[in-house]
């Protein structure tokens, strides 16, 4: 336990800016993170093990949603998987600070098994509703471009944000960091990963899920135009 209570104080002074996090992920995963991180250090894993037992997680949840029938036992499940494997990939960037730093064949695992995730929960939401029509009132052909779209839209703001990420010039060394917006964090909470996996609670919804899964989508189409507005702004003032 020793171990583990001096790497949380070490953590706790080693986190990320808040700018841009939405409440869920600044007061939620984040700090579920931290434990998580404190516990593989104790155990002596790497953040690549941890990155690689949070897409375990993950796709056990996918895998799951896509194949077995609809009901409230599944959804929880399926909402835990998905919030552990959350969790562990805050915990796999917090470790590798701890530690001293991360790599960058590191940061390339953490995106693409992020990529991955992303693009297989919303295909395993387009099986479900294909396998399972009746229990997901998705008899309408229709129903299964909702999943496809609302893919686009996250792959699409996943990339666009990294990608701008790397593209804006950096601040300089000691520069105070930006405050956090309690109203943006407040706002980017329709859009943040940790809120839409409490959708797979309503699984034994039927319907219920289908159509509230369904408005998320619109919500995420429409913050993609505004992100996409802001980010090309913000990389046209970006002198050449």
């Amino acid at each position: 336990m020793g171990r583990v209570n001096t790497a949380l104080q070490e953590l706790r002074g080693a986190q990320k800016s808040a700018k841009g996090v939405s409440l869920y992920s600044r007061f939620v995963n984040r700090p579920a993170g931290r434990y998580l991180a404190a516990g593989s250090y104790a155990l002596g894993l790497t953040p690549n093990q941890v990155t690689l037992v949070s897409a375990a997680f993950s796709f056990a949840a996918v895998a799951a949603a896509a194949l077995c029938a609809p009901s409230w036992g599944l959804g929880i499940a399926v909402w835990a998987a998905l919030a552990v494997g959350f969790a562990f990939d805050s915990a796999d960037g917090q470790l590798a600070r701890l530690r001293g730093g991360g790599s960058a064949a590191g940061e390339w695992l953490d995106h693409v098994v992020d990529a991955a995730k992303l693009t297989a929960l919303h295909s395993c939401v387009l099986i479900g509703f294909y396998r399972f029509p009746e229990e997901y009132g998705t008899v309408a052909d229709g129903w299964l471009l909702v999943p496809l779209g609302f893919q686009f839209a996250s792959v699409v703001t996943f990339f666009g944000g990294l990608l701008t990420e790397k593209l804006k010039p950096k601040p300089a060394p000691g520069s105070p960091a930006a405050a956090p917006s309690t109203l943006r964090a407040v706002a980017l909470l329709p859009v943040d990963y940790g809120v839409f996996c409490l959708v797979f609670l309503l699984l034994g919804g039927g319907k219920l899920f289908a159509w509230t899964y369904a408005g998320l989508g619109v919500v995420a189409g429409l913050f993609l135009l505004a992100f996409l507005a802001k980010w090309f702004r913000e990389l046209s003032a970006v002198p050449r």
